[in-house]
């Protein structure tokens, strides 16, 4: 087994290094940050990266890159985990996974004063006010407030409101009383105890915890109702129905479930989205997704590691029963992890990852929209990797033959530029020199041409070939390139009927791409086009060849005669089954006894 090499420095740091967990720091040669791992056994976790070659190209080109390394013992590994994800924010080595949060997501902020006010914020003062949240929608959180402030009459002044201010009469009763949207606590029209169960009930909503409030608001409206306080009873109903018609909003997942915490998965080989979400009461009350971008092909699992530790770090939550696809590679105090296999923890799970894979989508689509320059680079890489190519295939030529019955064979051309069409390239090919209906052959011939002259005029060559057909078409293709000198040169690949079979030269087996593949869909495009341009172009040959059996070759009729019996009876058909009489009414009555003579004298079977 190859061995990296190490210096004797490293071989002597190494070999003192402790049996207990800790965080270790790797360096290059200018003395920069370049790795921060955590380990349960710092001794065995540094070794293993120098006593075998790795399966991942950035993990060796890490470990040669590697002049230094320091270390910090902690006494247990979720010291460890979290020391290494603040260590990994401070410096962002480049080989660790990066953490693709730059957003500040919006609060709904409870202040810490004596009447306090309920507003939405992205900034967290530990000044004793009360955060819930984060909310990933300004929208959500918008709506949320709205609800509360519909329900309760809270303050929204920035006036340092005290008893003792109330005390000394220094309130002004304002727009917003008049509106009724604050009580008028300023002036003492509501007491501190008053004010102080509304906020509770709004911490009951932040929470998530509307089950309770809405059974006490039917309590209280039944209770009215008896003591025939209809208005009071009214009141209270226009508050539950907004609760209500808020609850209905909110994704109800299961009616069995009273309080769990969820993290879905969704891994695209290069982005890992850990969506997060909390259930209370059957309901989903909270949901945040991170993006982590791989960097040394880490496994889902130390990913999830990293998301849990972070989750419970941003939003300061306590996990119990975590739902998860599968277990983290650590263990974390009083947490218990599940992987359901089926029942109402199954299905919140599923949608967990589908949140995940939703914010994948939604922010492709927002890099499409802001950088569709980016949005094609990365779908030309995802090509270059599923075709196995040294090169970007900014320029794709893919070729289909149309024959119907061995008749008139014909082959097209379809261009593809940085994966949209360039209809302006495609190209028709008449088969000249192959003789019945071989598709083999055709393919040789049309590549043999098309090659041979943009190499004779100089101009540009495609990336990639596609052909359509299978192994056989790509055999053809193939030997057309070595032919003309442009075998290696160029990339060659044959799709079979079911379009997910990619066949490469000398390989029987073919290559099954991801239905849901971006590659697929540009296969899908090119062969569709292909088809369409090719189909067309053979049905017009046909036309023509139909045309010209019957009408060109009669000696006397020239083009106008032609064209004027067309338009008249749309077909070389219809002129046979009219009678001389309406023939004569188009073309005067010799040319028309001529044209009647020479259709009906023709042998049907060659028409």
């Amino acid at each position: 087994m190859a061995k990296h090499l190490k210096s004797d420095y490293l071989k002597e740091k190494i070999a003192i290094l402790p049996d207990t967990p800790g965080v270790y720091t790797y360096y290059d040669a200018e003395g920069t940050v370049i790795y921060v791992g955590k380990a349960k056994n710092l001794k065995r976790r540094v070794s293993s990266y120098f006593n075998r070659t790795h399966d991942s190209l950035r993990t060796n080109l890490l470990v040669r890159a590697i002049r230094d390394m320091t270390y910090i013992v902690v006494p247990t590994e979720q010291d460890a985990l979290n020391l290494e994800a603040s260590m990994i924010k401070e410096y962002q080595p480049r080989y660790n996974v990066l953490l693709k949060d730059d957003k500040s997501y919006p609060w709904i902020v409870v202040t810490n004063e004596p009447f306090p006010r309920v507003f939405m914020t992205r900034q967290k003062i530990k000044d004793g006010s009360k955060y819930f949240g984060p909310y990933t929608s300004v929208a959500v959180a918008r709506t949320v407030l709205e609800l509360v402030r519909d329900l309760y009459p809270l303050r929204s002044c920035r006036h340092a409101i005290t008893p003792e201010y109330v005390a000394r009469g220094k309130g002004r009763l304002c727009l917003e009383y008049h509106m009724k949207r604050c009580g008028g606590c300023c002036v003492g029209m509501v007491t501190r105890e008053e004010y102080a169960a509304q906020i509770e009930r709004v911490k009951q909503i932040l929470r998530g915890d509307t089950a309770e409030l809405m059974q006490f608001l039917r309590d209280e409206m039944m209770r009215l109702s008896e003591e025939l306080r209809f208005e009071e009873a009214q009141e209270l109903k226009v508050k539950y129905d907004l609760i209500a018609r808020y609850q209905a909003k909110s994704v109800i997942v299961s009616q069995t479930i009273d309080e769990i915490d969820v993290f879905g998965v969704d891994d695209d080989g290069k982005d890992v989205f850990v969506n997060y979400m909390h259930v209370r009461h059957g309901a989903v009350v909270r949901s945040l997704t991170l993006q982590y971008k791989r960097r040394l092909d880490e496994p889902v699992s130390q990913l999830l590691t990293m998301a849990v530790n972070e989750i419970q770090a941003k939003l300061g939550v306590t996990l119990r029963e975590v739902i998860v696809a599968q277990l983290p590679d650590m263990e974390f105090d009083g947490v218990t992890f599940t992987v359901p296999q089926r029942g109402d923890k199954a299905k919140l799970l599923e949608v967990s990852e589908r949140n995940a894979r939703q914010f994948k989508i939604d922010m492709l689509k927002h890099m499409e929209r802001t950088s569709p320059e980016q949005r094609t680079d990365r779908l030309l890489q995802r090509m270059k990797e599923d075709f196995r190519l040294t090169e970007l295939p900014r320029h794709i030529e893919c070729f289909d033959n149309s024959n119907i019955q061995g008749t008139n064979p014909v082959a097209s051309c379809v261009v593809f530029k940085n994966g949209k069409p360039s209809k302006k390239d495609y190209r028709h090919f008449n088969i000249k020199t192959v003789v019945g209906p071989d598709d083999f052959a055709s393919m040789k011939e049309v590549l043999t041409r098309r090659y041979t002259r943009l190499m004779e005029e100089g101009q540009e060559l495609p990336q990639l070939i596609v052909v359509d057909g299978g192994k056989g078409q790509l055999s053809a293709a193939v030997e057309a390139l070595e032919e003309i000198g442009l075998r290696g040169v160029i990339a060659v690949v044959g799709i079979a009927k079911r379009l997910e079979e990619i066949y490469f030269p000398g390989d029987s087996i073919p290559l099954y791409i991801d239905k849901n593949s971006e590659t697929l869909r540009v296969v899908q495009h090119l062969r569709d086009e292909a088809h369409r341009f090719g189909i067309t172009h053979h049905r017009n040959r046909r036309s023509k060849g139909q045309t010209v059996s019957a009408l060109d070759s009669i000696k006397g009729v020239g083009e106008k005669s032609r064209t004027a019996l067309l338009r008249k009876f749309k077909s070389v058909k219809r002129i046979k089954e009219a009678d001389l009489d309406a023939i004569a009414d188009v073309v005067g009555p010799a040319r028309a006894s001529v044209v009647y003579t020479a259709l009906h004298a023709t042998d049907p079977e060659e028409e």
